[in-house]
């Protein structure tokens, strides 16, 4: 019920519709792109946990940062429907691949009185030209700022904008955030699959791979009932997800060959806990968590080992 209508997300590009709220003024998200997955073996810090202080294996994904631009501040208003930006403060020089997304800028659309705005975020964009994904047209994307106030967002917002952040700019080794991305798509897939119905005895009439009932003969047949359709290919967002570390020695993680359906690293990269929804290449959202489980771990643990074993 969580997530209906399944349907395919429209953009690549995870949209965020509410930011949390931080007394720290940076930026409270920042992007990355999928490298894949390996493992490494680290000390188990966890208080709870039954290997605590021992060295244990652990999957991780590894992502790659290439620096993000600030393209433009945008000025947030309380209207009666909700915000709404009412100006921007645009850059006047950006790279010429922007031009494939945005339109040119030809003037300002600064108001006049700034006393209304409760809310100011930045439109950044990334540069998937220094990375070995095979693309040159950068994604845009509105990122929130931490902050008390509307003046010390907009300070801030000026300071950085035409410049480039890097992800040690926004995030630290150990900090736990969300990760908000667009899963890997399956495409129609029946109810079995798409809802994972158990199947029905070899007795059953028509289907063995569907559900028991659709719904009353009259009346209306709600879409609670389990079809066939779209799986996969839809925003998801993973809560909690703690960063090992942030580092640039590319050597460190590189493998023998390069990753499968990726290349090899050449920027700055960050080695995430777990694993992370999205296909290989994919763009991922990393983002302040809305909300903190205060029982996890604030220091990264010490990795003694990265697997940097060819999957050639």
């Amino acid at each position: 019920m969580q997530f209906w209508p399944r349907k395919k997300s429209a953009s690549i590009v995870s949209r965020i519709r509410t930011w949390p709220t931080s007394k720290d003024v940076k930026l409270l998200g920042y992007v990355a792109y999928k490298v894949g997955m390996t493992h490494v073996m680290l000390t188990d810090n966890r208080q709870t946990s039954v290997t605590k202080n021992e060295t244990i294996a652990f999957p991780v994904t590894i992502l790659e940062c290439p620096p993000i631009k600030i393209a433009s501040i945008l000025l947030y208003k309380k209207t009666a429907k909700g915000l709404a930006c009412i100006g921007t403060i645009n850059h006047d020089k950006l790279d010429k691949e922007v031009s494939l997304r945005l339109p040119p800028v030809k003037k300002q659309h600064k108001p006049a009185d700034t006393t209304g705005i409760i809310d100011v975020r930045v439109l950044a964009y990334t540069q998937p030209k220094l990375v070995t994904i095979g693309k040159k047209i950068p994604e845009i994307l509105e990122l929130g700022i931490g902050g008390t106030s509307a003046e010390e967002k907009l300070k801030y917002a000026q300071s950085i904008l035409g410049k480039e952040i890097k992800a040690t700019d926004v995030f630290s080794d150990g900090q736990v955030v969300d990760t908000v991305s667009i899963t890997k798509g399956k495409g129609t897939q029946g109810p079995t699959k798409r809802f994972g119905l158990a199947l029905r005895s070899h007795k059953s009439e028509k289907t063995k791979r569907g559900p028991g009932s659709l719904g009353p003969w009259h009346g209306p047949r709600l879409y609670r009932a389990p079809h066939l359709g779209q799986m996969g290919f839809q925003q998801r967002t993973e809560t909690n997800k703690q960063i090992l570390k942030i580092d640039s020695d590319v050597k460190k993680v590189n493998p023998e060959g390069g990753f499968l359906r990726y290349g090899f690293i050449k920027n700055d990269y960050i080695i995430m806990k777990g694993s992370i929804g999205g296909a290989h290449k994919r763009l991922i959202t990393l983002v302040a968590p809305t909300r903190p489980v205060p029982k996890l771990p604030k220091e990264a643990p010490t990795i003694t080992h990265i697997s940097t074993v060819s999957r050639q």
